[in-house]
């Protein structure tokens, strides 16, 4: 039961992985950006003050070198001509639903874009999908379908354990609750798609086996440390995040901003993560920023994270299991710019570095 660190990937992540400096409080005008300009659609309820410094964080945070260009069209700066700021409100309305919703995960300390982005427009860690290579031969009867690929280090393993699991909702386990004769559709090859998606993990927060899993019983709950309950949310946040928002994305991007397959960039732990446990070293993202908390909600219903089942392989009841609500309220924004109702995609391979 020994977690295990790399010291030598750690250093090699360390410029990365440190936390920018938040600028410093806004004094407060009184009024808020709605008021004072035009076509403010997420951010309308902060104070104008706290808007401007908010604007400032973005460009050091997603475009240090580009500038306010690359999101506005000066001097029309109320202009939603340019593509990057229309994708910058559907980011702005997921940063504060996850700091709202999510934090099951998140706990206090939240995230901004600087958490994802780590001062460049397109994420370093995101993935995207390709098609799967023609079939023929012994490989069309791989039980997977795939044959080995760069993207599974070219192992035997899936090469896309993450469209199963985080865009559509594929029990993630290795073994069935009942025997065969009883129902029991768990497969082998679903074994090895699970392995798959767990060294995804591992490798995005630096870490092994034993940070969520106790080696007595991997499948118990009662035996597993609490970062095994953290990274179940992490899970179903990252497919909320990917279907209610990331599928309306990739319909704003032109075609050299989309992956091999046609499809946009997606979310997963790696995206926040970059090879730690806690992502820039835990540092508080909205302590310095708590404008990014949504402070009213939007009367959109979406679909609900499925309740965890109750038994042996699923997170305890209680406190620490308190379950994503049915009806979930929405940051302040129409519902047609926020909510893509992007149902369950399919099973392809995955790229998992972002496209320059």
């Amino acid at each position: 039961m020994q977690v295990l660190y790399s010291p030598s990937t750690i250093a090699a992540l360390d410029d990365v992985n440190k936390p920018i400096a938040p600028l410093k409080p806004a004094k407060l005008n009184g009024t808020t950006a709605a008021e004072n300009y035009d076509n403010v659609q997420v951010l309308g309820d902060v104070d104008k003050a706290e808007f401007a410094r908010l604007m400032l964080s973005f460009k050091a945070w997603v475009a240090p070198k580009e500038g306010c260009g690359y999101c506005h069209n000066a001097p029309d700066y109320a202009s939603d001509e340019k593509y990057p700021k229309r994708v910058a409100r559907i980011m702005i309305a997921m940063t504060r639903r996850i700091n709202s919703e999510w934090t099951q995960h998140v706990k206090g300390t939240g995230v901004t874009c600087y958490t994802c982005h780590r001062g460049q427009p397109v994420p370093p860690r995101v993935w995207y999908s390709v098609a799967t290579p023609p079939q023929d031969g012994f490989m069309a009867r791989r039980p997977e379908g795939r044959p080995p690929t760069p993207a599974a280090h070219s192992t035997a393993l899936p090469a896309d354990p993450l469209s199963d699991y985080l865009l559509g909702d594929k029990d993630i386990r290795v073994v069935g609750k009942t025997a065969l004769q009883s129902g029991n559709t768990h497969s082998i090859a679903q074994a090895k798609s699970t392995y798959s998606m767990m060294m995804v993990m591992a490798e995005s927060l630096g870490v092994n086996c034993t940070y969520c899993h106790n080696t007595q019983s991997f499948t118990s709950w009662e035996l597993s440390p609490p970062t095994r309950v953290t990274a179940w949310y992490g899970i179903r946040m990252a497919r909320d995040l990917n279907n209610a928002y990331m599928g309306q994305v990739a319909e704003m991007l032109p075609a050299e901003r989309l992956g091999p397959a046609g499809d946009g960039p997606k979310v997963y732990c790696a995206t926040c993560h970059i090879g730690t446990s806690k992502p820039l070293r835990g540092a508080s993202m909205i302590q310095a920023y708590p404008e990014l908390v949504a402070p009213s909600v939007h009367p959109t219903t979406v679909a609900a994270t499925p309740e965890p089942e109750s038994g042996a392989n699923q997170p305890a009841r209680g406190a620490a299991a308190q379950q994503h609500p049915e009806s979930s309220p929405w940051p302040t924004a129409s519902a047609t710019e926020v909510v893509a109702a992007a149902g369950p995609g399919q099973a392809h391979q995955v790229v998992r570095s972002a496209k320059p």
